[in-house]
């Protein structure tokens, strides 16, 4: 029973990987591929300045990202948990998935929309008398790309957050209370710790793929938005070099499996403590 899922598995995804990896040791000759061993490709990707650069910016903004979409989270999947009555919880779960409804492309050119310079946040402060001329800041940058990505990766991290929520044991907080701690005692003491598996998992869940986003920077980041991922389609497109497209992919596939061991290190750690 369990040859097919892992002939499935290892045809799907070991393959291509292992294709992949194996590019990176390769070069490329024009049209056709070089097969000679050659650590060339990992050379240029480490120690190229634009390729480090990108590499920076792409932990950098992913980093941001994760934080401030777990910052939007948290409160919301509070609210959910604590504040919700039980029979309408189902209904706010449905209302948070909603924006899975539309295309990844239309929200992010609404996004264009609302932050352009003549868009509907610059309009509006206009109008209100707040600024004198079109703020040049949240377009075409790491700004756009960092705010466009938090609304898209929002929902995947309110889930994991509430469920961890709804398996606190209210009597927890019950007897904290009696014990004299206040709200913010409680939920120092308390609330945050157990949770704490619900927001590693929900860094998890958007930090990874968000690194390796390239429509968002394409569509809204400028020059000084583009991630390692813009770079890596253009190696294996425009500039048709597949091998240092494969090397960037491998290293940046390597950074982002060191940190999110160290994320998983972390939600193992705290899980038994928080269990026992």
């Amino acid at each position: 029973m369990v040859a097919p899922p892992f002939a499935y598995a290892l045809l799907l995804l070991a393959a291509p990987l292992a294709m992949i990896v194996a590019f990176s040791f390769w070069t490329q000759d024009y049209l056709t591929i070089d097969r000679t061993f050659t650590l060339a490709n990992y050379r240029a990707a480490w120690t190229d300045p634009l390729y480090r650069l990108l590499m920076l910016r792409s932990l950098a903004i992913s980093g941001v990202v994760t934080l401030g979409t777990i910052l939007l989270a948290f409160p919301i999947a509070y609210y959910v948990s604590f504040r919700v009555p039980q029979e309408r919880k189902a209904l706010w779960i449905f209302l948070i998935t909603i924006p899975f409804w539309t295309s990844y492309l239309l929200r992010v050119f609404l996004w264009k929309v609302i932050l352009g310079y003549q868009g509907v946040l610059n309009t509006g402060l206009i109008e209100l008398g707040i600024i004198e001329e079109p703020l040049r800041f949240i377009l075409y940058n790491a700004n756009a790309v960092v705010i466009t990505l938090i609304h898209a990766w929002a929902p995947f991290a309110i889930l994991p957050i509430f469920v961890a929520l709804e398996r606190i044991d209210r009597s927890l907080l019950e007897a904290a209370e009696d014990l004299g701690d206040g709200p913010i005692e409680r939920f120092r003491r308390i609330t945050l710790p157990l949770a704490l598996p619900g927001v590693l998992a929900a860094a998890l869940i958007v930090f990874i793929p968000t690194i390796g986003d390239y429509v968002t920077p394409q569509l809204v980041g400028g020059k000084d938005g583009l991630m390692i991922a813009n770079m890596i389609q253009v190696q294996f497109g425009k500039a048709n070099n597949w091998p240092l497209g494969a090397a960037l992919a491998i290293s940046a596939m390597t950074m982002v499996a060191s940190i999110s061991l160290v994320l998983v290190w972390l939600s193992r750690r705290v899980g038994p403590r928080q269990a026992g």
